[in-house]
């Protein structure tokens, strides 16, 4: 092989290890001991940090150097960084531009059979209220056939789990949907989908899908109402129209705002007093926005409006009554 092709091998071997005896890499690489201590030696001046190893043999380790070294990466790393560049607006911190930069720089040089899976990856990330469960990973080549579909716009055909127990007859029919766009929500994957039976949008969780072959027929592009995905199904994980929750309301609550902070969730606070938060949420009911008001265990005081107050005295008449059961 080339010098260019075997030092490109060396280093992807380097990558995938800590720790290589010399003689190993030598063998690996079909070349002699030399070789490899000479193409070390050329690592070394392309900015690689590679230290020798103690040991019979003697070896090599890639050390982490003073500044950052092209990286080789294979198909499923590729993928995998995109999807996690594609997802970073959702994690808390300000990511987006130099996420969308390091997606571009990547793209730019990768093969044309990568790049064109690259490209049917387009992920809507929605940052979801926290609390719910735990994410569940989804096969990756799974992701990749939806998303595929969605950039074909072939019609997808699928089996959907049941929640629970399975339907006496499997899966039932299989849902035929027009899919449209892929969302993460807090670690959880969803398909944006027209349903065809149902003639309506709907979110489907990855998780629960097996595709069937072969898929269906090219559909047109259908905008989703309001033509924003990221406002769209944020108002459907708020069971809403809009993205607002139905039920809003705000209370008073005996605590200092520095301890309230770390468990507003997607509400907003600002300081009553020296030891008072006045605390603003949403729920999709009055009766789980109550509820989850009392998740703070303080006194506190309803702003309003009407409809919060009838809620806790619903949850404290049937508090009252579980107690004394």
């Amino acid at each position: 092989m080339s010098t260019t092709t075997r030092l490109l091998n060396l280093l992807s071997l380097l990558q995938t290890q800590r720790d290589w005896p010399g003689s190993l890499l030598a063998e690996r690489l079909e070349i002699s001991d030399r070789t490899v201590r000479r193409d070390i030696e050329r690592l070394r001046e392309m900015g690689y940090r590679i230290e020798a190893t103690m040991g019979p043999d003697g070896g090599y380790r890639l050390a982490a150097g003073a500044e950052l070294p092209p990286l080789l990466f294979d198909d499923a790393q590729v993928i995998a960084v995109a999807i996690a560049l594609q997802t970073a607006s959702v994690v808390g911190a300000d990511l987006d531009e130099p996420a969308a930069r390091a997606l571009s720089t990547i793209r730019q040089v990768m093969p044309s059979r990568l790049r064109r899976r690259l490209d049917a990856l387009a992920i809507v990330a929605v940052a979801q209220r926290p609390g719910g469960p735990a994410p569940t990973a989804v096969p990756l080549e799974l992701l990749v056939e939806l998303a595929r579909a969605i950039r074909d716009r072939v019609l997808l055909r699928f089996d959907y789990a049941p929640r629970q127990q399975p339907a006496p007859d499997g899966f039932g029919p299989p849902r035929r949907v027009e899919p449209h766009h892929l969302v993460n929500a807090q670690g959880h994957w969803y398909l944006l989908a027209w349903d065809i039976e149902r003639e309506d949008w709907r979110l489907f969780s990855v998780e629960r899908i097996t595709p069937r072959t072969p898929t269906g027929p090219h559909f047109p592009q259908r905008d989703v109402p309001g033509g924003d995905v990221e406002e769209f199904v944020s108002a459907r994980f708020k069971g809403s129209q809009t993205n607002k929750w139905a039920c809003q309301g705000s209370v008073i609550l005996d605590l200092p705002i520095e301890a309230a902070l770390p468990f507003i969730g997607d509400g907003t606070a600002r300081e009553a007093g020296p030891s008072r938060t006045i605390l603003e949420s949403g729920s999709w009911s009055w009766g789980s926005l109550a509820a989850s008001f009392g998740r703070f265990e303080v006194p506190m005081e309803v702003i309003g409006p009407p409809e919060l107050r009838d809620a806790f005295a619903t949850l404290a008449h049937r508090y009252r009554a579980t107690a004394t059961t």
